[in-house]
C-alpha cells in the first residue's frame, strides 16, 4: 500500500526543528557498578563520553540548543560542557593549545539547558519535562544509547524528510526477528517518493513477543515530534514501575495526525548494551588516525 508524499499537512504554518531534548535522568542500571557514582552518559566511547557524540551529531544537524532532562547523580554532565576556567588556564601555561581548544569547543558546541527530573518515570515523562523550554514548537528527541554512525547525521537525515512531511518521524531500522521483544516496533507501509525508507505508521507496540511483532522496525532513540505530542503525553495513563512511555503517547497522536517512521542511512550502535557498547568501542578506535593502525595491528595479535 502506498500513498503520495503530497500529504494534507496537520498545520497551515511551515514548522522547522530548532531545538532537541535530552533525556538523561536514567539510572543506568545495565552497566552497574560503573554508573553508581557517574551518569551512564558520561561512559567514554574511546575518548568522548557518549553524551558528546549525540551533542555533536544535534549541533551538525542544525540544532540552536538542546534542554538536558537530567536527575539526582548527574552533575557530571552540567560539568562537562561548562567553562573550565581552572583547567583552561592549566593548558594554557603549558602549551596545550590542541587540548585547550578541544576543551573550549565542548563548552561552546550549543545553547545547552537543564531540567530536573526528580524521579525516572518514563520517557515519556522526561520529555514532558522539557514542555516549557520547548514551547509549541516541533522539536528533536535524541537517546544517548543510540550512537548513529553516519556520513549525513541521522537526525539531518530525518529533518530533511520533515521539512517535507511536517509530521512527527521516529528513526527505524531492521532488527533481527529474535530481539523485536527489546524494541517498541511499528506497523505501517512505505509511501511514494523516498525509495522505501519512509512509513506511514499504522501502530507502534512496545516489546512485543517475536509471535506478536507486527514487524522488524525497531524504534531507534532519534525523533521529531510536532507540539501536540505534549497533550498526547497528558493523557497517556502510567504502565509498568508507573511510566509514561512515548510509544503509548505516540499511539494517542496517531488519532489526531499522521506519524512517520524513518530508515536511516547509517551503523547503529546500541551503546546502551555492553555487547553493543564494546563493539562501538573497538570500532570507532580502528576509525581513529592516531589508533586505528596501532589498534588493529594488536587485535590481529591477539589468540582468538
Amino acid at each position: 500500500m502506498n500513498e503520495s508524499t503530497n500529504q494534507a499537512t496537520h498545520t497551515p504554518q511551515t514548522m522547522h526543528v530548532r531545538k532537541a531534548v535530552f533525556p538523561a535522568a536514567g539510572l543506568g542500571t545495565r552497566f552497574l557498578p560503573a554508573t553508581k557514582a557517574q551518569p551512564k552518559e558520561m561512559l567514554p566511547l574511546v575518548d568522548k563520553p557518549l553524551i558528546q557524540y549525540v551533542m555533536e551529531e544535534a549541533v551538525a544537524s542544525g540544532m540552536q540548543s538542546v534542554a538536558i532532562v537530567t536527575g539526582r547523580g548527574k552533575y557530571a554532565i552540567e560539568d562537562h560542557f561548562d567553562v573550565s576556567y581552572e583547567l583552561e588556564n592549566v593548558l594554557a601555561e603549558r602549551g596545550k593549545d590542541q587540548e585547550l581548544e578541544q576543551i573550549r569547543r565542548i563548552s561552546n558546541m550549543i545553547d545547552v539547558s537543564y531540567v530536573r527530573q526528580k524521579k525516572a518515570l518514563g520517557l515519556g515523562h522526561a520529555i514532558r519535562m522539557a514542555r516549557d523550554v520547548i514551547g509549541s514548537e516541533a522539536f528533536a528527541v535524541m537517546l544517548g544509547d543510540d550512537i548513529i554512525d553516519a556520513k549525513v547525521p541521522c537526525l539531518k537525515q530525518m529533518i530533511s524528510v520533515f521539512e517535507t512531511l511536517q509530521s512527527s518521524i521516529i528513526a527505524t531500522c531492521a532488527v533481527p526477528d529474535a530481539d523485536v521483544s527489546h524494541y517498541g516496533i511499528i506497523r505501517g507501509y512505505p509511501i511514494d517518493g523516498y525509495e522505501g525508507r519512509v512509513y506511514r505508521i499504522e501502530d507502534v507496540v512496545e516489546k512485543p513477543s517475536q509471535d506478536d511483532a507486527p514487524s522488524n522496525l525497531a524504534i531507534i532513540g532519534r525523533y521529531i515530534l510536532t507540539p501536540e505530542i505534549f497533550d498526547a503525553i497528558d493523557r497517556t495513563a502510567p504502565g509498568s514501575g508507573g511510566e509514561i512511555q512515548v510509544t503509548d503517547a505516540i499511539r494517542i497522536l496517531l488519532e489526531q495526525q499522521p506519524v512517520y517512521a524513518y530508515m536511516f542511512e547509517g551503523t547503529r550502535y546500541d551503546a546502551g548494551d555492553k555487547f553493543g557498547f564494546l563493539k562501538a568501542t573497538v570500532e570507532f578506535a580502528l576509525k581513529r588516525d592516531d589508533l586505528g593502525g596501532d589498534f588493529r595491528e594488536y587485535l590481529r595479535s591477539l589468540v582468538l
